[in-house]
């Protein structure tokens, strides 16, 4: 079983002293079902499962529950197994399949009869009931491919190694020779595998890319084919054609997403509900751009103006010609081949629970990520393929702006660590290291 850091968070919930429903959110195929399973399965005598997708009838007698103490009822006689008191986990996959569930979990709760564990992937989801839980009654995990720490102990690393590499760039000193090739090696398989679990699966097992790609063009199949199922059917068409337009948008000079790509489109007022759907599903990240590197970031956003990446370094990877991974092997990626590098740093932020946003101005230059902390302190990140990556004029620009809030400058490239100009050089591979709660 692949190792992920949301077990840690489901056990936190487990021994938490007040009882509560838990709440596991993600695109599909992120491993949200298989991970649950697994806990349920260490931790509970008893576990009975319902999948709302699978299971039209069940699906059906639940919808039509008129209360707590009705949907209890149906979820006894449609269990497979008896629900026995004090010892039984619930399982509800898919969640957004039958909304009033969400009604209904606080009383269930309340009973405290048995342990509540419901599963939600954002597409076609009736965003409004599921982030209208009741406040004191569900703990909320979001799940994500698998971050690169994660991938590293899939492929056989200690856990203590990497923190290795994480202490080091707290302590500002650089990583012994053996850990940077190391770590190196595998951020450049990252590259190309990137953390969906099926696509790591099937890496792990055949160590071949084709098969690697096979899995990554099947999930994107996938999500084509939910967008036709499950978005409004006058979206569908402009929202599956901006997901199939996101590789050549992330491949351009800027990586803003150009709306004039679109057919029939010329303002962004015109496809603001798609960006929206394809962003709230989860299947796409997108990096808003602010109009000033000040906290609070929020105050300065312009949401029309934005980048857009697939969910999944990987699946950007797997949208492209194979013969582009040669150098994302090697460490040699072509210049358009920047923009793999990049998706990773998106994947990394959004796993680490910041917000994406970028700064751009026609006087100071880009500046490719600004991280905003809980404390609002502000970093401003540089993402650098290739050995050039001690140039950085918009970076340099940014920091002579007093008015500006920037309080660490990062370069993330294929570098050791070392710390000049007020700029501090990281691997790329350690962009993770950065976590928003500090």
């Amino acid at each position: 079983m692949l190792k992920r850091k949301a077990y840690r968070l489901f056990e936190s919930w487990l021994e938490a002293p007040s009882m509560k429903a838990l709440l596991v959110m993600g695109a599909r195929q992120v491993g949200k079902s298989y991970l649950v399973d697994a806990f349920c399965s260490d931790h509970f005598e008893n576990v009975v499962k319902f999948d709302l997708i699978e299971n039209a009838d069940i699906r059906d007698s639940f919808s039509a529950a008129k209360s707590a103490d009705d949907l209890e009822l149906r979820m006894s006689v449609a269990a497979t197994s008896p629900l026995v008191p004090n010892k039984t986990a619930i399982i509800i996959d898919e969640v957004q399949e039958c909304p009033n569930i969400v009604t209904y979990i606080k009383y269930l709760v309340q009973k405290g009869t048995y342990r509540f564990i419901l599963t939600g992937s954002l597409l076609g989801v009736r965003l409004d009931s599921i982030y209208s839980l009741p406040v004191g009654y569900v703990t909320k995990v979001q799940m994500y491919p698998l971050d690169f720490e994660e991938f590293c102990w899939a492929n056989g690393l200690n856990e203590a190694v990497y923190q290795q590499a994480v202490q080091c760039f707290e302590e500002r000193r650089a990583l012994p020779e053996f850990l940077y090739t190391r770590l190196l090696d595998l951020f450049h398989r990252y590259l190309m595998v990137g953390g969906m679990p099926d696509a790591v699966n099937a890496f792990l097992a055949t160590n071949n890319i084709d098969s690697v790609r096979t899995v990554q063009q099947d999930l994107h199949g996938l999500y084509r084919l939910d967008i036709t199922k499950y978005a409004p059917p006058e979206l569908r068409l402009t929202i599956r054609e901006i997901y199939d337009l996101i590789p050549s948008q992330a491949l351009s000079k800027t990586r803003r997403f150009n709306f004039g790509s679109i057919q029939g489109v010329k303002r962004f007022t015109q496809v603001e509900n798609q960006f929206l759907w394809l962003v709230q599903a989860g299947v796409a990240l997108a990096v808003y751009n602010v109009v000033a590197p000040s906290a609070p970031l929020l105050a300065y956003e312009e949401r029309n103006k934005f980048k857009l990446f697939y969910l999944d370094a990987g699946m950007l990877a797997a949208a492209l010609p194979k013969s582009s991974y040669q150098g994302l092997l090697d460490g040699k990626a072509t210049v358009n081949m920047g923009a793999a590098y990049e998706a990773f740093a998106v994947q990394e932020l959004a796993a680490h629970g910041f917000s994406l946003r970028y700064f751009t101005s026609k006087k100071i230059g880009e500046l490719d990520f600004l991280a905003e902390h809980q404390d609002g302190g502000i970093d401003a990140l540089e993402i650098k393929k290739g050995g050039s990556y001690m140039t950085h004029s918009a970076l340099d620009h940014a920091l002579e702006v007093p008015e500006y809030s920037i309080d660490n400058a990062y370069v993330f490239a294929e570098s050791n660590i070392f710390e000049k100009d007020s700029v501090l050089y990281v691997p790329i591979f350690l962009l993770g290291a950065l976590q928003y709660e500090s």
